[in-house]
């Protein structure tokens, strides 16, 4: 297992270092100044600063090419799921660096899903402190996640660790309006993003851009069946921004997964369970489900999201097929 040598590496003091850089997201933006005094004096690692799709090639080409035992990435979920694509693309994964996230970027879901918190000058401190440490060093903390693969025909798989439809879909969409540009980030930022959604439900028809999405699904089992949706989301993480769980299977299997129907009942009712890890209150017959899986199939012809990033299925290429892949390993500073 390559794991364990790049961890002793660390102990040790031994490890290739290396990091990238997001300076246009929305944490990294306000604080660039002083990440980039920060990282002036953290000597002895490798650095990248990415801001196009050509920056992230150069990037993990070049830390594939130096053998990097520990990458850390300062950007949010958009640019981890950059990163992690190029590393499922160009390397197989039993040769990967850890991971770290430190969250720069306007959402950062995975990064809090992991444990870390605070601003990222502050955990660059923390960085440069344990990399200033003789040998040998602690253990450090590790955290697994399973990572989620997305398969359609005649696409490019996609990987990332959440993925969402209809109002989730519809809301990052919104988020892509001038609503950014003014500048707000982290929770206040997805609090707009909710309120807009579920504003968007309670307007109801017509607006269209906040319509549910028809979807046909089949399970593990082979079952299918066609519904319209207020929700779907499929997550490898434990928890989402804000610290919300809106997830309540109980079968023993990576990915969670939950579906609201349209027309759910008592849908208002049902927000602060969902939001609060109490949805097992919630009834199936009222349009909530909600099961852990290790694969997924849905046939759409509509956009969802990825991370934060936005795709677009189609019927015509056959059922979008989300499967369970990984672990991998993170490193929490």
């Amino acid at each position: 297992m390559i794991v364990p040598l790049r961890i002793h590496s660390l102990e040790t003091g031994t490890a290739r270092v290396g990091l990238i850089l997001n300076p246009l997201g929305g944490k990294a933006r306000k604080r660039h100044k002083l990440i980039k005094q920060l990282l002036a004096e953290i000597p002895g690692i490798h650095q990248w600063v990415v801001t196009n799709a050509a920056d992230f090639d150069t990037s993990v080409k070049a830390l594939i090419q130096a053998k990097i035992d520990w990458l850390i990435i300062l950007g949010g979920d958009g640019t981890f799921q950059g990163i992690l694509n190029r590393l499922y693309a160009w390397l197989p994964s039993e040769q990967w660096p850890v991971l770290t996230i430190i969250p720069g970027g306007t959402t950062n879901m995975t990064a809090l899903d992991l444990g870390i918190r605070g601003k990222p000058d502050h955990i660059l401190r923390r960085l440069k402190h344990y990399l200033q440490q003789p040998a040998p060093r602690s253990a450090p903390v590790l955290v697994e996640r399973p990572v989620l693969c997305i398969e359609q025909t005649g696409r490019e798989k996609i990987y990332g660790m959440f993925f969402g439809l209809g109002l989730i879909a519809r809301g990052v969409k919104f988020s892509r309006s001038p609503i950014k540009q003014i500048g707000i980030t982290g929770d206040i930022f997805t609090t707009l993003i909710v309120l807009r959604s579920l504003l968007g439900t309670f307007l109801g028809q017509p607006q269209p851009e906040w319509a549910p999405v028809q979807i046909t699904i089949e399970d593990e089992t082979g079952t299918r069946r066609e519904e319209r949706y207020l929700l779907v989301l499929v997550s490898a993480l434990e928890q989402l921004l804000m610290g919300i769980r809106p997830y309540w299977g109980y079968e023993s299997a990576p990915l969670h997964v939950t579906f609201v129907r349209q027309h759910s009942k008592k849908f208002w009712c049902s927000i602060l369970p969902l939001i609060t890890g109490r949805g097992h209150r919630l009834k199936k017959e009222d349009g909530y489900v909600s099961y852990n899986t290790q694969v997924l199939e849905l046939s759409l012809d509509d956009e969802y999201i990825v991370d934060g990033e936005l795709f677009h299925a189609s019927r015509q290429h056959g059922p979008l097929r989300i499967s369970a892949s990984g672990p991998i390993t993170f490193l929490v500073l």
